[in-house]
C-alpha cells in the first residue's frame, strides 16, 4: 500500500474574504483546503466572519462552517501562528487590534518579510475605498447587483456539480468582461502599490475586491489572495520565498520566484513578528 505524501510546509499563507455566515460562502471547499494545510504562519486578511451580513440578514451556519472553525483550531494546535487583520465586514474585531488573544494576534495591518527579504504590507484593503469608489448611490446599486450575480453563481454551480463539472465563477467571468469593473480593479491595485511605496516597502498583500492576482509592477509586488465566494483562492509563501496563488484544488494560478534567484545569493531572514 502506497503512503500519500504529506502536503508541503508553507512558510506563510494568506486568505481573506471568507464571509463565514453569509449565504455565498463556500465553507465546505475552504474546510477541505484548510484540512490539508501545513504552515508556520496564517494571515486571516479580513472579512473572515461576515458580521455585517449576520446583522442584516439571516445567518447561514452549519456543519461546513463549523469544520472551518475546527480546522483553524487544529492549525493553531499544530503550531501555526494565526494573525487576524479585520476587514470592513468584520469591523467590530478591530477593537481588539494590538492584543494577543489566546488563539491569535489581531492587527490593523502587518509587515510580512519573505524568506528572500521582501517586506510586504498586509492589509485588508478597504482603507483604499476613498480612492477607488464612486458616489454612494452608484455603490449601493453595485452592491445590489453584485449579490444578485452571486446568487446566480451559486445556482449555476449547484447544477454544474450535479453534472460532475468543476466549479466555475460566473461572477468572475462577468467582471472580466466589464470595462468599469476592470478600471475599478486597476485603481484599487494602484492605490495599494502607492501605499506600499510611501512606506518604503516592497509590495502589498490584500483582499477586499474579490479578484485574485499575483504580479510585479514598477518593482513592487501586488498580491491579492482572492476570496471564498468567487475565486476560492489563497496566497502561499514557500520556504525559499516563492509566492504562489493557489486555487482551492491546489492548482497554481500564478507565482513569483524568489528575488534571490535573479539578484544573487539568498539572504537568510528569520520569520518576523507581525507589525
Amino acid at each position: 500500500m502506497s503512503l500519500q505524501a504529506a502536503p508541503p510546509m508553507r512558510r506563510a499563507v494568506f486568505l481573506s474574504d471568507v464571509h463565514l455566515g453569509s449565504r455565498h460562502c463556500h465553507a465546505a471547499e475552504l474546510a477541505a483546503f484548510l484540512s490539508t494545510l501545513r504552515c508556520k504562519r496564517l494571515y486571516l486578511v479580513g472579512d473572515i466572519v461576515d458580521l455585517w451580513w449576520m446583522a442584516q440578514r439571516r445567518a447561514q451556519w452549519g456543519s461546513a462552517q463549523n469544520r472551518v472553525v475546527e480546522a483553524l483550531h487544529a492549525l493553531r494546535r499544530a503550531g501555526t501562528e494565526l494573525i487576524y487583520i479585520p476587514g470592513n465586514h468584520d469591523r467590530p474585531v478591530r477593537r481588539f487590534c494590538g492584543l494577543v488573544l489566546p488563539a491569535m494576534q489581531v492587527r490593523s495591518r502587518a509587515i510580512h518579510v519573505t524568506a528572500d527579504g521582501r517586506r510586504l504590507l498586509v492589509v485588508h484593503g478597504d482603507e483604499f475605498d476613498g480612492v477607488t469608489h464612486f458616489g454612494s448611490l452608484q455603490e449601493k446599486f453595485g452592491d445590489w447587483l453584485y449579490y444578485r450575480i452571486l446568487s446566480g453563481n451559486r445556482l449555476l454551480n449547484i447544477v454544474r456539480g450535479g453534472l460532475g463539472l468543476r466549479y466555475w465563477s460566473l461572477s468572475e467571468f462577468l467582471k472580466s468582461k466589464s470595462g468599469a469593473a476592470e478600471r475599478f480593479i486597476e485603481r484599487f491595485m494602484q492605490a495599494g502599490l502607492d501605499d506600499a511605496r510611501r512606506r518604503g516597502l516592497d509590495g502589498i498583500v490584500c483582499g477586499h475586491i474579490h479578484r485574485a492576482a499575483l504580479l510585479q509592477r514598477g518593482g513592487l509586488v501586488y498580491a491579492n489572495d482572492g476570496d471564498w465566494v468567487e475565486s476560492l483562492s489563497a496566497l502561499v509563501e514557500d520556504a525559499d520565498g516563492t509566492l504562489r496563488l493557489l486555487a482551492h484544488t491546489g492548482e497554481v494560478l500564478a507565482e513569483l520566484l524568489p528575488r534571490s534567484l535573479s539578484q544573487g545569493a539568498a539572504v537568510p531572514v528569520a520569520l518576523p513578528r507581525a507589525a
